[in-house]
């Protein structure tokens, strides 16, 4: 099944042709991006395919336009306010990619009526990264295996750790994190999926939400909510992989790990952390998930120096002693 269309149409064809590229770099997108310098050939495409959100220079809104089937117009400005054009949101036409594709995507979200699925997505894999044993390098890991998956397939990642320090590790402040989502997810108000598009971020090709900037927030999300929103990113988004990184805080632990189809355990191999990962399969048979011991894979990671400033750490992983270890362990898995 097709996908639908994100038109942007505007008669500057170097911006378009940019901003196209931008939506088209991040893989999990469930739009197909067409780019139109003219009224004509973008009613053409209307006829053909169904246009979902259409991202139009105000000087090209016409009647013409105007009666196309789209379920989502805005129109890019360039800072003046057009009376007759007041009935369709607008967003600052020059402002970085990023920014202007989240405010397109918050504002999409808000429609109803969700594109429908399609009818033979592809089964997509779920990973989760687990250790009850702390300072085992397992985000560092978690950061390593999405880069380099991503490099070939879509992935997204998901931090579910109390304290995650993305502000701090990526040198930059976000407008919304994973808190909003599962905020917006329990309102019932709109296209969830089109709401995690206005806040996903991207590295290396690698797909993120920023964690939750409170633990508080994390806590008061229930196991249900997170299953909720693992189905819909099954069922709706372009995802083919999804990377849940675990804490603590977590709502029923052990029933999110069961959602996973493998979970990597990053271990040390000292007293102390023996002892605390005994206790934790202890636990699990008691409450009777032994099926997630099943799926576990215990991993034993290499130590990898430090290198170069902070902000640049998660691209440098992948080039680290850590680096090679999980290209090894892909190619192993893959056959």
């Amino acid at each position: 099944m097709s996908k639908a269309v994100f038109a942007i149409c505007d008669s500057e064809s170097m911006y378009i042709y940019n901003l196209m590229e931008y939506v088209h770099s991040r893989k999990g997108e469930e739009f197909e991006v067409q780019a139109f310098t003219g009224v004509e050939s973008l009613c053409a495409c209307a006829k053909e395919k169904t246009i979902e959100i259409l991202l139009i220079s105000g000087k090209l809104l016409c009647e013409q336009v105007r009666e196309l089937h789209i379920r989502k117009v805005m129109v890019l400005s360039e800072g003046e306010q057009i009376c007759e054009l007041s009935e369709y949101s607008a967003v600052y036409k020059y402002q970085p990619a990023d920014s202007l594709i989240a405010e397109v995507m918050d504002s999409y979200a808000r429609v109803k009526e969700a594109p429908a699925a399609a009818l033979f997505k592809p089964e997509v894999e779920v990973t989760g990264i687990y250790s009850p044993v702390k300072r085992t390098g397992k985000t560092s890991f978690a950061l390593t295996l999405g880069q380099l998956l991503a490099s070939t397939k879509a992935v997204l990642y998901l931090n579910l750790e109390e304290y995650a320090g993305f502000d701090v590790l990526m040198n930059r402040q976000f407008d919304g994190d994973i808190s909003d989502l599962m905020y917006f997810s329990g309102s019932g108000k709109g296209n969830l999926i089109s709401k995690l598009g206005g806040l996903v971020q991207t590295i290396n090709n690698l797909d993120y939400i920023p964690p939750a900037f409170s633990p508080f927030d994390l806590r008061s999300i229930k196991c249900s909510e997170w299953l909720g929103l693992i189905e819909d990113l099954c069922s709706y988004s372009s995802y083919e992989v999804i990377l849940l990184d675990f804490g603590e805080q977590v709502d029923n632990l052990p029933e999110l790990l069961n959602r996973c189809g493998k979970i990597y355990m990053p271990v040390r191999e000292d007293s102390m952390a023996v002892t605390k990962i005994a206790q934790y399969e202890k636990v699990m048979v008691a409450r009777e998930y032994e099926e997630v011991l099943g799926k576990t894979i215990k991993l034993k990671l290499p130590f990898h120096s430090s290198f170069g400033k902070k902000e640049h750490y998660v691209e440098q992983l992948i080039w680290s002693e850590l680096g090679d270890y999980v290209r090894q362990l892909i190619r192993k898995e893959s056959g």
